[in-house]
């Protein structure tokens, strides 16, 4: 069997090795120029390790396994793979048997005034959660990887004021003041914020949930129930499941998907249904 490695930036060659030295596999490095150069593709990285090759992913189709040494580890988790050995053992039967995948959606985001499409694992959003992974994007990998988007919330509220967003969807047509809304396609995002409890990987749908404008004290209360999905129950909080939906801003604002900036509004966002063969445990 032959796998592709792609190895993040700052991600240690230990973790390749303890793979290299546990199966009797032919190892090339990066992203297979086509799907007959590999049998599958090994990433070791976090979330916007990912992000950055899910278009050749997604043409490729071959079984890509996440190994969780990132700063972010969002997509790995919602694949419960939540520790490097997880991912070890799923390679070991992936490597016996070849039978632990299955096929999971991807987001897609489409800028409306261009033909320009961008998938995304996780989430995406606008609003203030792209101000703070803005901001957590510019620390040390280090303390990024040890509450960098928790870090970087105060500062980026200081000045932050909600937006006026048009957003409109199967369910949903609402012009609004909000502090954030989020396309989910998994469950968590920012580093294990569980902001779409009721996302699948694999239903056809996008999690869409908003924040609406409140007195930032509250907004501070709100953001620590988010690691446990009980925003929910909140006033100032809505969240609806969705195939589809376009959102505008009065001025372009940034859209960030995965922690990685992707583009600025308006966008239309959807579901790429059963896009991408995963190694699951």
């Amino acid at each position: 069997m032959r796998a592709a490695a792609i190895v993040g930036p700052g991600i240690s060659s230990r973790y390749l090795e303890k793979f290299k030295a546990t199966s009797d596999v032919a190892w090339v490095s990066g992203v297979p120029n086509q799907s007959s150069d590999a049998d599958a593709i090994v990433i070791f990285g976090g979330d916007g390790t990912i992000h950055r090759q899910l278009s050749r992913l997604v043409a490729l189709q071959l079984p890509v396994l996440i190994v969780p040494c990132g700063s972010g580890n969002d997509f790995a988790r919602a694949l419960n793979l939540r520790h490097v050995h997880d991912a070890l053992d799923a390679w070991q039967q992936f490597s016996r048997t070849q039978a632990n995948t299955r096929k999971i959606d991807l987001g897609l985001i489409r800028e409306s005034d261009k033909n320009i499409c961008h998938y995304f694992c996780c989430a995406g959003g606008v609003g203030l959660d792209g101000e703070i992974a803005r901001r957590a994007n510019a620390l040390p990998r280090w303390l990024r990887a040890n509450g960098g988007y928790a870090l970087s919330l105060l500062p980026a509220l200081a000045n932050f004021a909600a937006i006026s967003m048009n957003i409109n969807s199967l369910n949903l047509s609402a012009t609004c003041l909000a502090y954030v809304a989020v396309f989910a396609n998994a469950p968590y995002y920012g580093g294990g914020m569980k902001i779409a409890p009721r996302a699948r990987l694999d239903d056809g749908k996008l999690d869409l949930c908003i924040i609406g404008d409140m007195a930032r004290l509250k907004l501070l209360t709100l953001f620590p129930t988010i690691y446990f999905g009980k925003h929910l129950k909140i006033p100032r909080v809505e969240y609806t499941q969705t195939p589809s939906l376009t959102l505008t801003t009065e001025i372009p604002y940034p859209v960030y998907a995965d922690g990685e900036y992707v583009c600025e509004t308006p966008i239309e966002v959807g579901i790429a249904a059963k896009a991408l063969p995963v190694i699951v445990p």
